[in-house]
């Protein structure tokens, strides 16, 4: 494992070398089943070229406080270990007064949040931000004023949601702030079905979108999938959920908890003392681009003479990691670094353009080498090989022995 490591010039961090579908399970009530939102979701995603398994369980009416001792969303939650599940409130609760949704809603939320990560301590909850009523909760509106106007329930809706979401570290998809966003641009589209609560197919494709963008990372705008709506208004939805989800990431908590690598440097003559800024991460490796590494935290390296070199950090937490580098340079040098050609990766073929011959070399994380091959000057691809799904090192080697790092988070 030493020799591998010590041997690489760049390293490419693949999660799978065949993208893997995602399975996803909704748990809510009539707001997820009308229009059969898990499914729409999952057609949306493979007309993007992604491919998910979506279950669902939708009980009318049901609560969190319901689903928390229900055995089929109990039996659900424990089926399979699951990449996302996401929680639907019962429409109204989490809107009404706070002292009563922290009684009636947050206990129930960790609730069910602790049986998914019981489960598979990997899977992400994700809160399903629902939408006010078209115009408000009339049922509620003299108790409770907040509640009068679409938009007071939004804003009801919108702190009990990301409030759920932070106290689990959990993500949320901010399906009735798209709602809203919608509705403030363009009230000729409707989203409401005729009682003004549930959603019509339109509502159900925007939130179809937001969900998209959430779960993906990736923006639902050119999706093919249109749900049998018109291509302009599709696409207006498909714009509206992008804008909502990647304007306010944070607030949702997309990629708060993933690991991130990072670090700094401090160079004394050609001894570096490096700064570990990683977050989420437990476990570290360092490639100081010279032939030594480490796995300690915050290493301090000594280098043998005067260059530059390309260090890497591998951080690793309990259910991800990410690759970060930098270039150094240490000592007196008038040498500047040989730069590889830029690669892209299509499907499983990487290319460049480079008059130059590369030698490219997979690896498994046992060390042990998959593939390999000296690609000759001007053919300028490599095809990577069909292998289990995991996690691979590709390594791509200069003849001069000039380096790029870079990191793919998938394949």
């Amino acid at each position: 494992m030493k020799r591998l490591l010590c041997s690489l010039s760049l390293i490419l961090l693949l999660s799978t070398v065949m993208a893997q579908p995602i399975r996803v399970l909704f748990v809510g009530n009539s707001y997820t089943a009308y229009n059969n939102l898990a499914s729409m979701v999952s057609q949306l995603a493979l007309s993007k070229g992604d491919t998910m398994e979506a279950y669902s369980v939708n009980p009318g009416g049901y609560t969190f406080q319901l689903h928390s001792t229900y055995a089929p969303t109990r039996a659900l939650i424990d089926s399979m270990p699951w990449d996302f599940v996401v929680l639907q409130e019962q429409s109204q609760l989490p809107s009404f007064p706070p002292s009563q949704v922290s009684t009636q809603v947050y206990p129930y939320a960790r609730a069910l949040d602790s049986l998914i990560l019981l489960n598979n301590p990997c899977t992400e909850t994700v809160f399903f931000m629902t939408w006010g009523r078209k115009y408000g909760d009339a049922s509620n509106c003299a108790s409770w004023p907040p509640v009068c106007t679409f938009a007071g329930m939004q804003q009801q809706l919108y702190d009990s949601y990301v409030q759920m979401a932070n106290s689990n570290q959990a993500l949320v998809a901010p399906v009735g702030r798209a709602w809203q966003q919608s509705w403030l641009n363009d009230s000729t589209i409707n989203l409401w079905a005729s009682d003004n609560s549930h959603p019509d197919l339109n509502g159900s494709y925007l939130s179809a979108c937001v969900f998209y963008a959430t779960l993906y990372r990736q923006s639902p705008v050119g999706a093919s999938y249109t749900a049998g709506i018109s291509p302009a208004t599709a696409l207006y939805l498909q714009q509206t959920a992008a804008q909502v989800v990647f304007d306010s990431l944070s607030v949702w908590n997309i990629g708060v908890y993933d690991v991130q690598s990072g670090f700094t440097a401090s160079t004394n003559g050609l001894q570096v003392q490096f700064n570990n800024q990683s977050q989420n991460a437990q476990q570290y490796f360092w490639d100081f681009g010279d032939g030594n590494f480490s796995t300690i935290a915050q290493p301090q390296h000594q280098y043998a003479a005067s260059g530059t070199f390309t260090v890497t950090l591998l951080a690793a937490g309990f259910c991800g990691t990410d690759l970060s580098s930098q270039t150094i340079t240490v000592g007196s040098t008038g040498l500047s670094e040989l730069a590889l050609p830029e690669v892209h990766l299509q499907g499983r073929r990487f290319t460049w353009q480079s008059g130059e011959a590369l030698q490219v070399q997979v690896f498994d994380t046992k060390g042990t080498l998959v593939s390999g091959e000296r690609i000759p000057a001007g053919q300028g691809y490599f095809e990577v090989p069909v292998l289990p799904g995991g996690l691979y090192l590709v390594a791509f080697q200069h003849k001069e022995g000039g380096r790029k790092v870079f990191k793919l988070s998938s394949f």
